[in-house]
């Protein structure tokens, strides 16, 4: 049926809204693909229920539905910025990115400003500086009697090439059977632009939004973050932009499957090292000098071989004394998880490799190996010779590179003295002449949340609203610094809400972002935030109480009452 597309009335109740009145940017009605509920059919198999009729969010449902391609335009403007922060060149891209979204806020409404980078320049490995981009700070709405969410992103992106393997160019937001094809799509540029057209759409269907929204958005996060742990401390403080914060909210990770959506709540932490070892001042013909020196690649070889085994038991004294114990409730957790050994096989690639190809042969113990416990992993050796052919060099320093993923309790200064100690009394059993160093570069703590708190609560409403189905609760293995950083800082919950699938590939070749789930992420949040506002008692940014300990958690109704704090108890 052909639709009569006229402007949209903002005068027009929202009772009265119809899908014909929209008409922007090049807009072209859907095919018939909605479902009696006016939800859009998706390409995933975790495709939502149809919405009732009564839900007071369904006009804003079907918006964002008959929207879709503009959103799919506006994200192929934001992917063609080609925002690498690694990239000194493209560091004007990286600002450019930063402007383009602070315009998209003042546009839609909001109030925004691009900060000064607190570090002012980075300084570059040639000993040069680039400036750092700003730090993007956004809002909408003010009212003090609301509560207030603030959302973290990133607009920066991982270099791409389509000669590194990608089958589109990486810039060129590219769509292959409802999928996005373009670096950024879903990493992170996808997930935060979402914020913005779920704002867009609350203001043309003229619905208040239920909360006051901050957005907090940098442009280092792929190269470090540099920046962003003073600011955050800084405008943290009473009287600072993220002061009156009660909730915050970090869409920068991923679905443990393809299917099934998920909250996080735990990130392991990191510690990275360097050990170094030197020889010579210069490299070594083998063939004559070999016999008569003692090779730093043989030390630095035995030095590594005493980290860990090869089964992953770390082999470091002092590693494992702060890691705790497994609860039975939260062994419990794992059980309903949607996780597949199987298919976890084949997507790491280790299906026609050995006998017994993972270390774990069941759902809950591999779980538990990649969140759960520390891993210390080998990375690479530098110095040595590592291209295709024959080298009979003996080299003159070699750098082994290897780190370790921390969990709660474990803090990465004490793990930095246990390598050191370690490597030391094992370079000592060498009895070799070489010298021998360690470099610790950097480290993260742990960062674990709480699945009860009403952050999380109202984020798995949202999610079973949209999905029909209650979202797993997941801990993940890599770290996302910011989430402790803004936790350290501002004493609020941070609530970890993907919205892209485990296969979207980012800072790889062909990284996407299904259409299906950028669809459904702007209907997320907005049911979130919706969720959020129907939250009971005080603005917890106003009540700056000691946290409750577990004891009095168990209380009847300390979270409802109290929001973990003492004054409502």
């Amino acid at each position: 049926k052909k639709i009569n597309r006229k402007p949209f009335h903002h005068t027009r109740a929202m009772s009265n809204f119809s899908l014909g009145d929209i008409q922007e940017e090049g807009f072209k009605p859907l095919r018939k693909t909605f479902s009696e509920g006016g939800n859009r059919n998706t390409h995933s198999s975790a495709a939502p229920k149809p919405f009732s009729i009564k839900d007071p969010l369904h006009a804003y449902y079907q918006y964002i539905d008959y929207r879709t391609e503009i959103y799919v335009n506006r994200l192929r403007d934001a992917v063609a910025i080609q925002s690498v922060s690694a990239l000194p060149e493209k560091r004007g891209e990286v600002i450019r990115m930063m402007e383009w979204v602070d315009a998209w806020i003042k546009k839609l409404g909001g109030e925004s400003n691009l900060t000064p980078n607190p570090c002012g320049e980075q300084e570059l490995d040639d000993g040069t500086t680039a400036p750092l981009p700003p730090i993007l700070l956004g809002s909408f709405g003010s009212d003090p009697s609301k509560k207030t969410v603030c959302v973290y992103g990133h607009l920066d992106v991982q270099p791409a090439e389509k000669s590194d393997g990608w089958d589109t160019d990486p810039f060129d937001l590219t769509e292959v059977d409802g999928k996005l094809y373009g670096r950024g799509s879903t990493d992170d540029k996808g997930p935060a632009l979402s914020w913005l057209w779920m704002v867009e759409a609350f203001n043309e269907l003229k619905m208040d939004l239920p909360v006051n929204i901050k957005i907090i958005y940098e442009g280092m996060e792929e190269y470090g973050s540099e920046g962003m742990y003073e600011a955050v401390f800084e405008q943290a403080k009473e009287g600072g932009f993220l002061n009156d914060v009660d909730f915050f909210c970090i869409s920068d990770n991923y679905w443990l499957g393809k299917n099934k959506p998920c909250l996080t709540y735990g990130l392991r932490g990191m510690a990275y090292f360097e050990v170094g070892v030197e020889c010579s001042t210069k490299d070594l013909h083998s063939g004559v000098y070999g016999g008569s020196v003692h090779e730093a690649m043989t030390d630095l070889v035995k030095l590594m071989s005493t980290l860990v085994d090869s089964q992953g038991k770390i082999l470091v004294d002092g590693i494992m004394k702060d890691v705790k114990p497994v609860t039975e409730e939260e062994d419990k957790m794992y059980d309903t998880i949607d996780f597949d050994v199987e298919t976890y096989k084949k997507e790491v690639g280790v299906t026609t490799i050995g006998e017994k190809r993972l270390r774990a042969d069941n759902k809950k113990d591999l779980l538990m190996a990649r969140w759960r416990f520390p891993t210390l992993s080998l990375h690479g050796i530098e110095g040595a010779f590592s291209d295709s052919g024959a080298k009979t060099v003996i080299p003159r320093k070699v750098i082994g590179k290897f780190s370790l993923r921390l969990v709660p309790d474990q803090d990465p200064k004490q793990i930095g003295e246990c390598i050191n100690a370690h490597l030391e009394a094992e370079f000592a059993k060498l009895n070799s002449p070489n010298h021998m160093w360690v470099k610790a570069h950097h480290g993260a703590k742990a960062w674990l949340s709480s699945t009860d708190h009403p952050n999380y609560t109202a984020a798995a409403k949202a999610v079973e609203k949209v999905y029909g189905q209650y979202p797993d609760m997941t801990r993940e293995g890599g770290s996302i610094p910011i989430a402790t950083w803004i936790e350290d800082a501002t004493q609020m919950n941070v609530l970890l809400l993907p919205v892209g699938a485990s296969d979207d590939m980012a800072h790889s070749q062909n990284e996407k972002f299904n259409k299906s789930n950028m669809i459904n992420a702007i209907k997320v949040l907005g049911c979130y935030l919706h969720e959020i506002a129907k939250i009971k008692g005080p603005k917890p940014s106003l009540c700056r109480c000691e946290p409750l300990s577990m004891e009095e958690m168990m209380v009847p109704g300390a979270f409802a009452r109290g929001f973990r704090c003492k004054c409502e108890i």
